[in-house]
């Protein structure tokens, strides 16, 4: 069959988590990176698609077509293994530990981010022939996103950090639901279209994704935008990181599993 029942999907979810946990260092960082890399590219198309027709939700349709491909060859997103790995820990999995569970978030973070900055530099070069002219208008684009996201949230203090850390919650409950969608069916087809509508949803309602985000402030600062690495770092990234790990794990990861491995009979039933 192309579908999976949800039982089956669930424990589809707990064995991916489990592998990688116990993947070697050099496969998770290579994994990571690729995935950081593609998601930024499309990040990067999506906003040049915004900017040449002047329609953002035209850019949010066409966005998913990176984390398709990036899911399609294996590649590891730090949203993603925030809800799976956690999963074989807490399902007790032999030889998984919290420590495991760390290490992992840990290397995809450090390979997604190296990603991330590399297509940031080389779409910066691209933009400005090598930093010899102003950017062109999808490069201003990219720097006004930064300041934007940045200082933008911090005009608001605390508000700011909350709405932040929604945003964040709300992007990795829909990118999870990506991830699972994508395990639901064994059919190519039926797995790019399962991702594609929760992606779609999250781009164009801009919520805030750790990952996409290595590439976006990373390049707007490299285009001039008007706002600090510590900016990036304290009024996006942190708080987007910390509401992507508890959004992806709350809103998808522990309810599927608690009502689909760790099941529990009504009361009434006979």
């Amino acid at each position: 069959m192309a579908y999976l029942a949800p039982s089956e999907f669930v424990t589809k979810m707990v064995d991916a988590g489990e592998a990688k946990i116990f993947m070697s260092t050099r496969d998770t960082l290579i994994r990571a990176f690729m995935a950081g890399a593609v998601l930024a590219l499309a990040a990067a198309f999506a906003v040049m698609v915004t900017v040449q027709t002047g329609s953002p939700i035209l850019g949010a349709i066409l966005f998913p077509v990176g984390f398709s491909m990036l899911y399609l060859l294996g590649f590891d997103l730090l949203t993603g293994v925030f809800v799976l790995a956690p999963l074989a820990w807490i399902d007790k999995r032999p030889g998984v530990t919290f420590k495991g569970v760390l290490r992992n978030w840990g290397l995809v973070f450090i390979g997604n981010f190296a990603g991330a900055v590399l297509v940031a530099l080389l779409i910066s070069i691209i933009y400005t022939y090598g930093f010899s002219i102003e950017p062109n208008e999808v490069g201003k684009k990219l720097a006004s996103i930064g300041h934007e996201r940045t200082l933008g949230y911090a005009e608001y203090g605390a508000a700011g950090m909350l709405t932040i850390f929604i945003r964040g919650a709300l992007a990795n409950w829909m990118v999870s639901v990506g991830v699972v969608g994508a395990m639901v069916s064994t059919t190519v087809s039926g797995k790019v279209i399962a991702m594609w509508m929760p992606i779609m949803l999250f781009f164009a309602m801009g919520f805030e994704h750790s990952v996409v985000n290595m590439f976006l402030f990373p390049a707007g600062l490299m285009m001039g935008g008007e706002f600090s690495i510590a900016d990036y770092m304290i009024w996006n990234e942190i708080p987007t990181v910390v509401g992507n790990l508890v959004g992806g794990l709350a809103f998808t990861g522990l309810t599927l599993y608690a009502t689909h491995v760790r099941t529990r009979k009504s009361r009434n039933s006979v």
